[in-house]
């Protein structure tokens, strides 16, 4: 039973249920959206607090550039661009027998510094925000000094008495755990089965403490939980919960407006943006989501994208139960090559202050996952890891829906002057060696797609 009702009941209530639990690519337009004006104040944050987590960035921008070089050129902002991506466009309205109305451009976060993920965002804001509260509070700084300060040998002794734990599927791991050794912390990320060897052998070679499990997400997270409950000098990074991990996510936002102005990208009620963003347990994409609607209001639409073996946020947003349920309970494994995205159980603060601000929810399999990834590189030269895919189909799911582009009112003109965003969250660190086995096995995947998609006569053949 779960939560009283039997499957075959839940699946009879809601049919949708009984599509992911065949592992079904499905997408899912949410009827409850609510314009922006109205439905911003679920998340109970507000422009302000954004506003705080971007200057806190940039009061720590000096100490950056001196201790990671490669944000020395951004000045220590840690940021992406955006590109174009006019061939992968062009091929997937082919695949899908849809004209290529819009523009189609990638968010790069895949190439941001320190961590190469999204998660260098809200991860890196997080340990900021708690570093600063230290060192203010024992007179270390002031909100009005240079905090390059913070890199000399005084502070690093100061912050190597505190700890910060993470649970983490990878990506977040990196971030968290490579700016707490940065600063002087004791830090340990608990990692899942999931997670890639890389990655822990990197934040072992950067001095943190990396704890293997042979359970998935859920589990790392609540040993990272209890290894801060009973320690009162460590401190405990939410990924399901974190305010300031969201806010930190949210900073993207107020500069994709200024690189859309420079890149002449108008968004407005005639040029709408669709934003697809891969989810995992969805602080990060929950983040981003509610910052563009600060920015873009009604203009901008955010489809969050999960692998097809881990839809937990549209399971938890679909039943109303959030973060009550998990994927397991339902049958499905959370077994997918996506390893950022391989979450069981959302988080509830997101699916509840985000509810009637997504638009929709999309799946992928883990093959359509790495025929993207050749695609990706082989058409637009760009390297992202498979769970950084996720929210490509998303652009061909959105053209294909009569009903949904009919609720919002949009008549062929504004497609044709809309813009839609994939947004890259990771894979510019990933090994040459593993990346190589991506490219091959996308490679045979589209191959064998091609072959499946060809007249009857050219297969014969």
């Amino acid at each position: 039973m779960i939560h009283g009702k039997s499957l075959d009941e839940w699946c009879t209530r809601h049919p949708l249920i009984k599509q992911l639990v065949a592992l079904e690519q499905v997408t899912w337009f949410n009827p409850a959206i609510a314009p922006a004006a109205v439905a911003l104040a679920d998340v109970g944050l507000t422009r302000a607090d954004v506003r705080d987590a971007s200057e806190r960035l940039r009061r720590f921008a000096p100490y950056l550039a001196l201790v990671f070089p490669d944000t020395a050129a951004l000045h220590g902002i840690i940021e992406s661009g955006i590109q174009p991506l006019p061939h992968l466009q062009q091929r997937l309205a082919q695949e899908a027998d849809l004209p290529a109305a819009g523009a189609l451009w990638l968010k790069k976060d895949s190439e941001l510094p320190v961590s190469g993920s999204i998660k260098a965002r809200g991860g890196i804001h997080e340990v900021l925000k708690h570093a600063e509260d230290l060192a203010v509070e024992a007179g270390l700084i002031t909100l009005e000094d240079n905090y390059e300060v913070l890199s000399g040998d005084l502070a690093r002794a100061f912050f190597s008495h505190y700890k910060i734990a993470v649970g983490s599927t990878g990506n977040l791991g990196l971030s968290i755990g490579i700016m707490s050794a940065m600063l002087g912390f004791q830090a340990t990320v608990h990692m899942s089965s999931d997670a890639r060897q890389w990655k822990k052998d990197k934040l072992r070679a950067c001095g943190v403490t990396v704890v293997e499990y042979a359970s998935d997400y859920s589990v790392a997270v609540e040993q990272g939980r209890l290894q801060a409950r009973d320690d009162p000098a460590c401190y405990f990074v939410d990924d399901e919960n974190s305010p300031h991990l969201f806010l930190g996510y949210a900073v993207a936002a107020e500069r994709l407006v200024i690189q859309f102005k420079h890149a002449g990208v108008i968004v407005d009620a005639d040029h709408p943006l669709f934003v697809y963003l891969p989810c995992g347990v969805g602080g990060g994409p929950g983040g981003v989501a509610f910052g563009l609607k600060l920015v873009f209001g009604d203009a901008v639409h955010c489809i969050f994208a999960e692998p097809t073996h881990s839809p937990c946020m549209l399971l938890g947003v679909h039943t109303g139960l959030h973060d009550q349920v998990n994927v397991q309970a339902f049958g499905i494994d959370n077994v997918t090559a996506a390893d950022g995205l391989a979450v069981g159980r959302p988080s509830g603060f997101v699916g509840r202050a985000m509810q009637r601000l997504v638009d929709g929810y999309c799946t992928v399999n883990d093959e359509e996952l790495y025929r993207l990834v050749f695609l990706a590189h082989e058409l637009e030269q760009v390297r992202l890891e498979p769970s950084a895919l996720a929210g490509a189909p998303g652009y061909t799911r959105v053209l294909g829906d009569t009903a949904y582009l009919q609720r919002l009112g949009l008549s062929a003109a504004h497609l044709n002057n809309a813009t839609h965003l994939i947004w890259g969250t990771g894979g510019s660190m990933v090994p040459a060696t593993e990346f190589a086995i991506y490219l091959a096995r996308g490679q045979a995947l589209q191959a064998a797609h091609d072959l499946a998609t060809s007249s009857p006569d050219t297969a014969a053949d």
